[in-house]
């Protein structure tokens, strides 16, 4: 059905390898199904794609593959990326923190660039001068405003910096929040001046245009200005060597009819890189791609039994109400009006449909629902209690924004979770218990067990302690 979930023999199959209709019988629902292997088959795929527009294209430059960190986190979601050749994104102090404590381990390589986007407060940038003056010498950090630039640059051994365009950062029209960022032409000229006769280098040159941006021709139109651009700075400045076009990359986590020319768009884009370049007679410059929801959403699927069905008012669908949180698990569906989940039943595709909407048996919100009011009903099977569902694309940022370990909404608690990885060939599978009850206490202050105070009991008046008299007093 999708690059990630298929059905075979009745049963649905994440990755081709993984039953979820076995994993729901054995463990019960809810469950969080996490596998890895797709996070590697996203990066292995891209930077296929991109080898092979640079052949049809004779692409001088290389083409890296920067994962943005803060889709997910989670150690085991990092490590997978890094170990299938990601480079590394931040977007905050703790991602330095976390890529440094890598770096240490020997999972971040020397050889792996770390590219620090993002408005940058001083703990981030003292967080950036550590992991430098540590030795790791792949840092980029690409400046968001003068202030951060004056900060780094007193670092005293060599940094890279990169500039981010402000004037171009809401092409798409769709992303308002992106016009905050990065630098007009004229701060970037600034920043030119202030590294001369620095041991410091500009390398990088960072565009920005939105989020699962879907039509390629829009793509890349949106950003011919930016390669206008970083061509006319290179000629001003040798040391540039890095356009990254940043994120917008789409995946297919979120439609069965999605549909996208990978190597199609990759091709135009260096199709248009080397033709501005020769128009500018400046060098092709390595290409490098932010890829969050991309590398992580499609890994990741939830599993849902329905406990309870409920006539629709007039004219509306019916409830399948569910054994979960929807805004807890996929907050998206709150915070995104248009974003969609493949939702999918793992039996009775035989049966008649029934147009329904998903609610959560474990909050008393009422925008606790999936789809929208005013989106289209879900189609599910009529089979009504026991229905299991499967809800997938949940691997990029619905845990970070719903803030995983921590107490929920209705201080509904996360599932059990089952992570799947390969080693030697073989997948192996970890389970992580669900949330418990003492958790959540202790997570909002409560003592576990919670302690029930002493009952009061009436003090009999013999006990009552003697009144000490008053200075002055008659008695």
């Amino acid at each position: 059905m999708t690059d990630f979930m298929s059905r075979q023999q009745g049963h649905l199959m994440l990755g081709g390898r993984v039953d979820l209709n076995v994993l729901a019988a054995r463990h019960g629902t809810p469950l969080e199904l996490a596998y890895l292997p797709q996070i590697t088959r996203q990066v292995h795929g891209m930077m296929g794609w991109a080898a092979q527009a640079a052949r049809a294209t004779a692409y001088a430059g290389t083409f890296l593959y920067a994962y943005a960190t803060k889709a997910n986190f989670a150690a085991d979601v990092v490590r997978t990326a890094l170990e299938a050749g990601a480079h590394y994104e931040t977007s905050a102090a703790a991602d330095v923190k976390i890529a440094h404590h890598l770096w240490k381990q020997g999972i971040l390589k020397a050889d792996r660039y770390l590219i620090c986007n993002g408005s940058k407060e001083p703990h981030y940038t003292d967080a950036i001068l550590r992991l430098r003056r540590a030795g790791h010498a792949a840092v980029i950090s690409v400046l968001d405003d003068l202030d951060e630039f004056a900060a780094l640059r007193t670092c005293p051994l060599p940094m890279q910096f990169g500039v981010r365009e402000r004037e171009a950062g809401n092409r798409d029209g769709a992303h308002l929040g992106n016009d905050r960022f990065g630098l007009t032409a004229g701060e970037m000229a600034d920043v030119v001046a202030g590294l001369a006769g620095t041991p410091h280098t500009l390398v990088m040159y960072h565009a920005m245009i939105g989020s699962q941006v879907e039509d390629a021709d829009h793509f890349l139109t949106t950003l011919r200005a930016s390669i206008r651009n970083y061509c006319e700075l290179r000629q001003r400045v040798p040391t540039l060597r890095f356009f990254n076009y940043g994120g917008g990359t789409p995946t297919s986590g979120y439609r069965l009819d999605f549909e996208f020319d990978y190597t199609g768009f990759l091709t135009l884009l260096m199709e248009e890189m080397r033709a501005l370049c020769l128009e500018y007679s400046v060098p092709m410059p390595d290409l490098v791609g932010e890829f969050g929801r991309y590398t992580v959403a499609n890994h990741s699927v939830y599993l849902f039994d329905v406990g309870q069905v409920k006539r629709g008012a007039e004219g509306q669908p019916d409830w399948y109400l569910i054994n979960g949180s929807l805004m807890v698990s996929i907050p998206d569906s709150v915070l995104v009006p248009d974003q969609k989940f493949v939702t999918l039943p793992l039996d009775g595709w035989d049966r008649p449909l029934r147009a329904v909407r998903l609610g959560s048996r474990r909050t008393c919100d009422s925008d606790d629902v999936y789809p929208r009011p005013g989106k289209a009903p879900l189609m599910l099977p009529d089979s009504g209690v026991g229905t299991v569902i499967a809800i997938c694309g949940v691997g990029a940022y619905q845990q970070m924004i719903s803030g995983r370990g921590g107490a929920h909404h209705c201080l509904s608690p996360e599932p059990r979770r089952i992570i799947f990885e390969e080693k030697d060939g073989q997948l192996v599978q970890r389970v992580e218990a669900a949330q418990t009850q003492a958790e959540l206490m202790r997570l909002i202050g409560y003592q576990s067990p919670m302690r029930q105070p002493a009952p009061t009991v009436p003090m009999h008046p013999s006990l009552w302690p003697t009144p000490v008299p008053r200075a002055g007093s008659r008695h």
